[in-house]
């Protein structure tokens, strides 16, 4: 399986350039065999990603930019689901790899494995528990006087609960939402980068 790296080595976006490189950066160090294929200076390659690349993963105006990643004819994903399977440990998972032995996916994976098996065995032993009904809890050794003593405390704490809460408020007032301005720099950064890559996409074609 080889997997295919679709890039604009021309490219006037940094941002996109950027993408780039860490996505093949990332590869080689992993040592994991790929392929460049260069969207810019061949038409036919700029086909084949727009025509592979899912409907549902395009942006808005239809045209997905650089990088994009394939195994053979598989769609792996682009830059964000790269950098979201790095983060995760998962590189190879996404690329649709086996991970090499001894590697942090390979022993992420085993430790998930034996979690599972953990869990299993644990939750055979509580079902033979709960068969074997000549085990008395201490609540019922106790008898009335520990329930007794749980409706008091009970009692007392819905007493302190019901205590006016109108200190609580804070000089302000009502409590302002920060404004979540993250996303819309990275919108707008997305925008610039879609509309930098459109016009040297139309320059290119004309």
């Amino acid at each position: 399986m080889v997997i295919k790296v679709f890039l604009a080595t021309s490219s006037g976006s940094t941002a996109i350039k950027k993408k780039q490189q860490d996505v093949v950066g990332f590869l080689e160090a992993l040592k994991v065999d790929y392929t460049q294929l260069d969207i810019a200076c061949n038409e036919e390659n700029r086909k084949w990603m727009r025509q592979n690349v899912p409907e549902e993963k395009k942006p808005s105006n239809g045209i997905p930019l650089p990088p994009q990643i394939f195994n053979e004819e598989s769609y792996c994903g682009d830059y964000e689901t790269f950098f979201d399977a790095k983060e995760d440990n998962s590189v190879y998972a996404f690329l649709g790899l086996a991970p090499p032995p001894g590697s942090k996916e390979a022993l992420q994976a085993d430790e998930e494995e034996h979690i599972m098996e953990n869990g299993t065995h644990i939750e055979e032993t509580t079902e033979e528990g709960t068969q074997d009904e000549s085990i008395v809890p201490e609540v019922d050794r106790n008898g009335d006087v520990h329930g007794d003593q749980e409706d008091t405390e009970e009692g007392e704490g819905l007493e302190e609960e019901m205590e006016p809460e109108g200190n609580e408020t804070t000089e302000g007032g009502e409590d302002e939402e920060p404004e979540d301005t993250g996303h819309a720099e990275e919108d707008e950064e997305q925008g610039e980068e879609e509309e930098e890559y459109l016009e040297e996409t139309q320059e290119e074609e004309a």
